[in-house]
């Protein structure tokens, strides 16, 4: 009897996965572009962490390269950690992730609430558009731009200091300057795009919300404070989350050409990526690189796992699983 009920209930199960696949076929069929793309561009390469347990060496093709590169075991994840740079890279990695989460939650919301309460709308899209045009610039032509202020000889900003008759400041070898310029070029270039991710958000809150508080005579920064902060909480644990498993990774671009790789700005501007790329660059070991970028995606699903819990544990509702 219970054999026949467990086929039965089988039957059913199979019946019903079926006739939810016919119902939703339209969707699946939306899906399936950016599923093979996903199977091709982040799963299939996945097979490529075997090469940071090997001492790889170049044959006729990958996979025999793969199979024919001796095994090392861990022996490619002692280069990060037995480097006397170890503590450098990992210190200014951190600290800098650190700042700009904080500023990349603050300074966005800040201006998507302002943005909200222009009146004016062709003003409002004016400096939204003023505000994402940054994020479509590469590093390599903001490091450009970048240059013509901070240039020893004909910079702008020396030539204003000369004319008053201060001294030029040699930017690309004084390193007490960068973290700070590293800092505001990185929100500059992109508060545009989390500001019209909030601002969206934002936009998407019932305006009865807003219409009930000024009839119970709200101000303008009680309605924020209550209303708008409360209901912009998910999107912001969402982003928090996300930017919290990037904190071992940083955007290349902005430390190693913003700075134009001067070794005189390497204690406060070499990072994990960068070191990774000048080893690989001046030893040509695949395996090193590739241990260093499987090591900084262990940490970040670690810190996304653990956040996530935190965050289940306050707030389950918003919690990403």
């Amino acid at each position: 009897m219970e054999n026949k009920k467990e086929k039965s209930n089988k039957a059913k199960n199979n019946g019903s996965f079926f006739k939810t696949l016919n119902r939703n076929k339209e969707l699946l069929l939306l899906t399936l572009p950016g599923t093979i793309w996903f199977l091709i561009s982040a799963y299939l390469p996945m097979f490529g962490v075997l090469i940071a347990f090997k001492n790889w060496q170049v044959h006729s093709n990958f996979l025999e390269s793969l199979i024919k590169s001796p095994f090392v075991g861990l022996d490619n994840f002692k280069f990060l950690f037995s480097s006397s740079d170890a503590w450098l890279i990992t210190r200014n990695t951190i600290l800098y992730n650190i700042v700009f989460i904080v500023l990349g939650i603050v300074l966005p919301v800040t201006l998507a609430i302002l943005l909200k309460e222009l009146h004016n709308k062709k003003l409002s899209k004016y400096f939204q558009t003023s505000m994402f045009l940054p994020y479509f610039l590469s590093w390599v032509v903001v490091s450009y731009c970048l240059y013509a202020f901070l240039s020893p000889d004909k910079g702008y900003v020396n030539s204003i200091r000369q004319s008053l008759g201060m001294e030029p400041i040699s930017w690309y070898t004084e390193s007490k300057y960068w973290p700070f310029i590293i800092i505001f070029m990185s929100q500059w270039k992109g508060v545009g795009y989390g500001t019209v991710v909030y601002l969206a958000s934002i936009c998407g809150i019932d305006k009865s919300y807003y219409e009930a508080a000024l009839v119970d005579g709200a101000t303008k920064w009680q309605q924020i404070k209550s209303i708008t902060i409360p209901l912009l909480k998910p999107v912001l644990i969402i982003m928090f989350i996300n930017a919290v498993g990037g904190m071992f990774r940083s955007d290349f671009g902005l430390f190693y050409q913003l700075p134009k790789d001067s070794g005189a700005l390497y204690p406060v501007t070499n990072v994990i990526d960068t070191y990774v790329y000048r080893a690989l660059a001046n030893l040509g070991n695949i395996g090193m690189s590739s241990a260093a970028a499987l090591y900084q995606s262990i940490v970040g699903l670690v810190l996304i796992l653990v956040t996530n819990g935190i965050v289940r544990k306050v707030d389950n509702e918003n919690a990403f699983f």
